[in-house]
């Protein structure tokens, strides 16, 4: 039997990258999939995939930045796949830059996205989490949020980026202290350089900067983050793995 026999999880921002791969690799351990991301199309054809390959997983078009979206996500794959066991809240955008002349618009994508859709999402799961928690067949659940190593140290020209990551890690800490002994676990992901689209909505000179950065080492692929978020949902119901850290090996930052 496969680990996750019998869940279901939902991950927003599975529309590519790290959401797409752990999607997969949650759906190829057992769970039932929610896909939540803005583009319908690879929704529906990573669905086609993983049902394909024997698993199921529901296609669920939304923008989780609207508090109404975000909820009727969670309500939504509670009333097609019966529950809702593990949430990975990978959706976030990364938009750096010098503070002076910042394009505002970019602090609010940021914000939105990275702190508030996260926040709605979770809210509108709780209460599914902790019924997932008191039942079979793991009598635990998981709520797994992904930072960066942007959310532990701090350099300039990402003020606004580290604030939304640290700002995840003090969430998700607060979160474990209130639900630890109702069996609701929460675990941080902090990847360091990811090969993904992430970079694609930076401005093209600090894009061309990143790029550079990134030329300069072999960075983590999508699939070592999803490896990381599914060692932690399938860790025995009395261990929680509380924070993960993972950089490529050639990453000295």
């Amino acid at each position: 039997m496969s680990t996750l026999t019998g869940t279901v999880a939902l991950v927003t921002g599975a529309s590519s990258g790290i959401g797409e791969a752990t999607a997969r690799t949650l759906a190829a351990d057992g769970a039932a999939v929610a896909l939540v991301a803005r583009r319908a199309d690879r929704l529906a054809s990573l669905a086609k995939e993983i049902a394909a390959a024997g698993g199921t997983a529901v296609a669920i078009e939304a923008d989780i930045t609207d508090r109404d979206q975000a909820r009727a996500a969670v309500a939504r794959t509670v009333a097609e796949l019966g529950r809702l066991d593990i949430l990975v809240n990978n959706a976030g955008v990364m938009l750096l830059g010098p503070v002076e002349h910042a394009p505002i618009d970019e602090w609010d994508r940021m914000i939105d996205l990275n702190l508030t859709a996260l926040l709605s999402v979770t809210e509108a799961a709780l209460p599914h989490l902790l019924a997932a928690a008191e039942s079979e067949p793991r009598r635990v659940a998981d709520l797994v949020n992904i930072s960066s190593t942007a959310g532990r140290q701090v350099k300039r020209g990402s003020g606004v980026y580290n604030l939304t990551k640290h700002g995840v890690g003090a969430f998700s800490e607060s979160f474990r202290q209130e639900f630890s002994r109702r069996h609701l676990r929460v675990g941080v992901v902090e990847p360091g350089a990811v090969a993904t689209e992430l970079r694609d909505h930076l401005r093209p000179e600090i894009r061309e900067v990143q790029q550079q950065r990134l030329s300069a080492m072999q960075p983590l692929q999508a699939q070592d983050v999803a490896d990381a978020i599914s060692y932690i949902v399938t860790r025995p119901r009395h261990q929680t793995i509380n924070e993960l850290l993972l950089r490529p090996t050639e990453q000295d930052d």
